[in-house]
């Protein structure tokens, strides 16, 4: 009897591990399948607001505009049609707010009733005349031309320079300045966190003694405790201000402020693997450094930093996938300008940030809102690399190591 309970009791935790454990798979793999649904339904969309329609002279022979040439045609940047293959005629923007300008409330009609054809007859009259109207204005009574818009496509989505979703009338979905800064700060953040990391590793593991070691590492393991936000604020109150100061700057909120402090926020990470991949090295191959000659330095430099090369560029890696993934310290710290930085004294805006500040003002369903899916698919598929050379250069270790 008791063999009988013995035995049930085990299958019984194994069944409850299991069962965890393809709980958590599924949830993730579900999670995955969500983020990428929704993210690809960005592509083969048009740039304009659904409900609103661009609408030219019936005999303009331009039938399609992409994004880009809707943006500099309305900024005035374009102001003719052969700019886009059209004919040499001037481009005459129609703001359908003006229209009691030119007809009466009578020929529009109390309900709106007749303003397609208010609006045909507009653009009949005035040729190179574009209109960015509702679609129910280009119903009954229409004669113009609706034109269409190049839909987004992944190239254009990665490679343009400008991201302003909710523009009007076609929004602008280039996310090149969200991942350049997204790197951007994650390489300062790095050129920072790896020199002053890998130096307390060294002078934990091998310099400092067992008592002093005892109150650092507890230590700095609670740095990786402290909650994202309080970084945000340390680094608004204290590090923006100082940037401000010390290079003369308007502003404070800076890729080099948002570098600082994921780099703090990333040392616990760079310290503790790097000191345990430290301490892996053989006393054997210590004594045998000093016992041809070579002092303390000679050795760390000469034997035990190469023979821990790859757990230090682990946790390196680490770190940055930390940097990387980091939302509400950089939200607070960058300035979240959506441009291609040239230099750490630029505000930047990365990833990470944009999803959290546009998610909530995102209509669901829409455009915008399927393309910070979109951005989670990037940060994703960046993050997934990150580890996968993680386990590489684990597996790279464990060989050498036989």
């Amino acid at each position: 009897m008791i063999k009988f309970l013995k035995s049930t009791f085990e299958k019984l935790k194994e069944g409850t591990l299991f069962l965890s454990s393809t709980i958590t798979t599924l949830a993730i793999v579900l999670i995955i399948i969500f983020l990428f649904k929704e993210g690809i339904g960005t592509f083969n969309q048009t740039p304009i607001e659904d409900g609103f329609s661009l609408v030219v002279n019936k005999n303009n022979p331009i039938n399609e505009l992409s994004a880009n040439e809707i943006k500099n045609i309305f900024d005035q940047n374009i102001t003719n049609w052969k700019t886009v293959g059209g004919k040499n005629d001037s481009i005459t923007l129609f703001n359908i707010d003006n229209i009691g300008e030119f007809y009466s409330d009578s020929a529009i009609g109390e309900n709106f009733e007749y303003l397609p054809q208010c609006i045909s007859d507009y653009t009949e009259k005035n040729p190179g005349t574009i209109a960015f109207v509702t679609t129910r204005y280009t119903g009954k009574g229409f004669t113009g031309k609706i034109l269409t818009t190049t839909k987004v496509n992944i190239s254009q989505f990665i490679s343009q320079k400008e991201w302003f979703p909710t523009a009007q009338p076609a929004a602008q979905l280039g996310v090149l300045p969200l991942i350049l800064g997204t790197l951007w700060v994650s390489f300062g953040a790095i050129l920072i966190a790896l020199p002053l990391g890998l130096a307390t590793s060294i002078y934990m593991a091998e310099i400092t003694s067992p008592k002093i070691r005892n109150i650092l590492k507890p230590l700095i393991e609670l740095l990786a405790g402290i909650p994202s936000v309080v970084y945000g604020f340390f680094g608004l109150v204290i590090i923006v201000p100082g940037i401000q100061k010390i290079f003369d700057l308007p502003v404070g909120e800076t890729a080099l402020a948002g570098s600082i402090v994921l780099a703090i926020m990333a040392l616990p990470t760079i310290i503790t693997i790097s000191e345990d991949a430290l301490r892996t090295t053989p006393k054997a191959m210590k004594e045998a450094s000093l016992a041809l000659g070579a002092n303390k330095w000679q050795t760390i430099y000469r034997v035990i930093i190469p023979y821990s090369g790859s757990g230090i560029t682990a946790a390196t890696i680490l770190g940055i996938g930390r940097a990387i993934g980091e939302t509400m310290a950089v939200l607070m710290v960058t300035g979240n300008a959506a441009v291609i930085p040239h230099s750490f004294l630029e505000p930047v805006r990365t990833i990470p940030a944009t999803i959290a500040a546009e998610l909530g003002e995102a209509p669901q369903g829409g455009l915008h809102y399927k393309a910070l899916f979109a951005l989670g698919c990037i940060l994703f598929i960046i993050t997934m690399a990150i580890n996968l050379i993680v386990g590489y250069v684990s597996s790279k270790k464990k060989y050498n190591a036989r």
